[in-house]
């Protein structure tokens, strides 16, 4: 894309009598709905930037937090919609807003559903913390406007379920903090999936770092609209630094919010957030919490709750510095001072938003003096700086009337189990539903397919109930009525086993010799030569077995398979090859078998296949 010059306009600055949006050509439809919410005349920002990006040119507008930028864009991006009406069509929106987080998507929502619905135009969100399954099904049943960030609505793209070939407006909102998260590539390939000529409007608080980037390469002849020369210019906030010491600073931070107004308390650390929301509510002031450790739906309740009044105090991290609109935040606590000046910029304009006051402290001990002063000088800031000690009037004065304390018990938020990239299945749904494969199937057709226990009997034989389940049958005694049966301790016909006596005990058993008794069982260097296990006795008749092998009974009167024995007299065999007499190995062979277990080991069969196999006759 080339490459345009864009102008520059300061828009004056803002006098008591604002235009209205009906004046600023803002369709009847849209300045209905707004006066359905009291909202009648249009804000510095909104009274610069509509004239022109109603006209369908790019708009580079640049404005303090809490000026009014997503009314602005929202009304330009629904009237271009209106001025070209196109079919929706399956995955393809006709309008895309960009942001960095999903806390500030969720609050452009709110803001863009109510206009779009007044007109019958869909708006689906499209961000990560939660299931991809109604993302998907938006997207498929057609949407108007998608409000996305970078990394979500990426993942949909490369899995088919999301193409921007049809967007008419795109919209890059807090694009200074897409590029403090490293979001700049992810919006780069964005904006290049894009159609050529579309009408592209950027808002933001500060326009540095890569910004300028963007708007040269992506926005055609852009209008700036810059209403505050300066983004740190606040004159309706008032801000004081506290320098307390570490002992001391968690009875200050306590009494400073324990008023009857709102409270936004920053800290650095997550960690810090949710031990600070445990005091404080340990103490009697009830607080929630706000970080990235927790889910998204946690997120939005405690925010709810917050926002609805049901709790006074928010501790949060920079999470919720930029997109968290809450109305009347009497108090900006900074319990950690930031490392940035744009990043106090945007943590205290979380009050003094759309014309009301608002208190901005910053809690810093001695070790942070020389950092606190060189961050005010940075933002342009002139504070009053006081040091202070619990019970102070200054304390007093900030907090106001002290509210009823509550005393409820801390509830520990659990933090969201990690989450499989259900959009890289090969089904494409991205559902957030475990399937059939993890155990959650259906019993029904199991039980379907089982065979019922009454259908399995013969219904003939069996006389049933009006409810269809078998009658009992009358002839049959109950089980303690049956007397053919004696019980088991009135058996008398079977001797206990203690009364046997046709049985010896094993002790008084005589026939067998003890184990020291036995011949064979000496040790085998002092074992004498090997006798038969059968000496002395009668010999027993032989079965007849295959040729080349002999059989002999154990002690135990099995038999068992052993080596050819050579007969009594006989000449021993020799190797056809090498001609030497068997008489080692078989020497060898009975010792290893010898022993009282001999006789059950298994002897291997003949190697010569004359042993095998009978010579045919000729």
């Amino acid at each position: 894309m080339s490459t345009h010059a864009s102008s520059t306009l300061v828009s004056p600055a803002p006098t008591n009598s604002q235009p209205s949006f009906a004046d600023l050509g803002v369709p009847d439809a849209l300045v209905e709905r707004l006066a359905l919410d009291g909202i009648i005349t249009a804000f510095p920002i909104q009274a610069a930037t509509l004239p022109d990006s109603l006209q369908g040119r790019d708009v580079l507008g640049r404005g303090r937090t809490g000026s009014g930028k997503t009314l602005a864009f929202s009304l330009a991006l629904i009237n271009s919609l209106l001025e070209s009406p196109a079919p929706r069509e399956q995955y393809c929106p006709r309008a895309l807003v960009l942001l960095p987080t999903r806390e500030l998507a969720q609050q452009v929502a709110d803001v863009i559903a109510p206009l779009a619905k007044a007109v019958r135009m869909r708006v689906a969100s499209v961000y990560g913390g939660v299931g991809y399954g109604p993302q998907i099904n938006a997207l498929r049943n057609g949407v108007d406007i998608v409000i996305a960030c970078p990394g979500r609505l990426e993942d949909l793209i490369e899995n088919g379920q999301c193409k921007l070939d049809f967007v008419q407006v795109t919209v890059l909102d807090e694009a200074d903090h897409m590029a403090d998260l490293g979001f700049l590539p992810a919006v780069k390939r964005l904006l290049e999936l894009t159609p050529e000529g579309g009408q592209r409007l950027l808002f933001s608080a500060t326009l540095d770092k890569g910004v300028d980037q963007i708007v040269r390469k992506y926005l055609q002849n852009p209008i700036t609209h810059a209403v505050d020369p300066n983004d740190s210019d606040m004159p309706i906030m008032t801000h004081h630094v506290f320098s307390v010491s570490g002992g001391e600073k968690a009875e200050v931070i306590r009494q400073l919010v324990s008023g009857e107004g709102k409270t936004i308390a920053f800290t650095r650390t997550k960690h810090g957030a949710k031990n600070l929301a445990r005091r404080l509510t340990e103490s009697g002031i009830p607080a929630v919490e706000l970080h990235g450790n927790l889910s998204q739906a946690v997120r939005a309740k405690n925010l709810a709750r917050f926002s609805t009044g049901k709790v006074r105090v928010l501790v949060a991290t920079d999470i919720a510095a930029r997109g968290i609109h809450v109305d009347d935040v009497a108090l900006v606590l900074h319990i950690d001072p930031p490392e940035e000046h744009k990043a106090y910029v945007h943590r205290s304009g979380r009050t003094a938003r759309a014309g009301a006051e608002g208190i901005v402290v910053t809690m810093a001990t001695p070790a942070q003096h020389g950092s606190v002063k060189s961050l005010m000088k940075l933002a342009g800031i002139k504070p009053f700086m006081r040091p202070v000690k619990p019970g102070d009037e200054a304390i007093t004065d900030i907090s106001g009337p002290r509210a009823e304390l509550i005393h409820t018990a801390y509830v520990e938020e659990p933090e969201p189990a990690p989450r499989r990239d259900r959009a890289s299945r090969s089904s494409g749904q991205g559902s957030s539903r475990p399937s059939s494969r993890s155990g959650d199937r259906s019993r029904a057709p199991r039980e379907a397919s089982r065979p019922r226990r009454d259908d399995a009997r013969p219904s003939s034989s069996q006389p049933r109930r009006d409810n269809g389940a078998p009658a009992r049958r009358d002839d049959r005694p109950v089980r303690s009525e049956r007397s053919d049966r004696p019980v088991r301790s009135e058996r008398s016909d079977r001797p206990v086993r203690s009364e046997r006596s046709d049985r010896p005990v094993r002790s008084e058993r005589s026939d067998r010799p003890t184990r020291t008794q036995r011949d064979d069982s000496a040790s085998p260097r002092t074992r004498g030569p090997k006798k038969s296990p059968h000496a002395g006795s009668a010999p027993k008749a032989k079965k007849p077995h295959r040729k080349g092998a002999s059989s002999r009974v154990t002690a135990a009167g099995d038999r068992d398979e052993a080596r050819p024995v050579r007969a009594a007299g006989a000449k021993p065999s020799r190797s056809k090859k090498t001609g030497v007499a068997s008489s080692a190995r078989t020497k060898s062979t009975s010792s290893r078998s010898s022993g009282p277990k001999a006789g059950a080991k298994k002897a291997a069969r003949p190697k010569s296949r004359a042993a095998k196999r009978p010579t045919r006759a000729h």
